[in-house]
């Protein structure tokens, strides 16, 4: 399986611009620039994807473990928190902070091995060599 995604860029570093598409087309000429990257600007930008594909990923990563432990899982909510260090312009971390809905059966301790094991075993998590943190909210 193979997906993939295009960008083209006009311009310069600071003046330029750019649209960013996906194959679902979910994205779809959406634009980022340096503003959108370093200050506030409208569109988006590389950090801001990584960090929604890995809060994405390890969600569903942990949905999947609670249902192969037998659970069926209710809502379950992750904010990834990337940090960008911009002297060094080099992402020095992603910070995981879940929260999950109460499952019938499942203790607050069982809920968060599941969701470290997610960590380690979401295909986001392992495609990056930065540290990644996770903090569980249960109730």
């Amino acid at each position: 399986m193979k997906r993939t995604a295009n960008a083209h860029w006009n311009g310069t570093l600071q003046a330029g611009q750019g649209e960013i598409t996906t194959q679902s087309t979910v994205l779809n000429k959406t634009q980022y620039s340096f503003k959108t990257r370093f200050a506030d600007g409208i569109g988006t930008n590389p950090e801001e994807l990584l960090a929604a594909a890995h809060a994405g990923c390890f969600t569903m990563a942990v949905g999947a473990a609670l249902t192969q432990a037998g659970f069926t899982p209710n809502d379950l909510t992750t904010d990834a928190i990337l940090d960008l260090d911009m002297q060094a312009l080099e992402v020095t971390g992603i910070h995981l902070e879940l929260k999950g809905s109460l499952i019938d059966g499942v203790s607050e301790e069982q809920f968060k091995q599941i969701a470290e094991g997610a960590k380690a075993g979401c295909i986001i998590s392992k495609a990056l060599s930065v540290p990644i943190t996770l903090s569980v909210t249960y109730a």
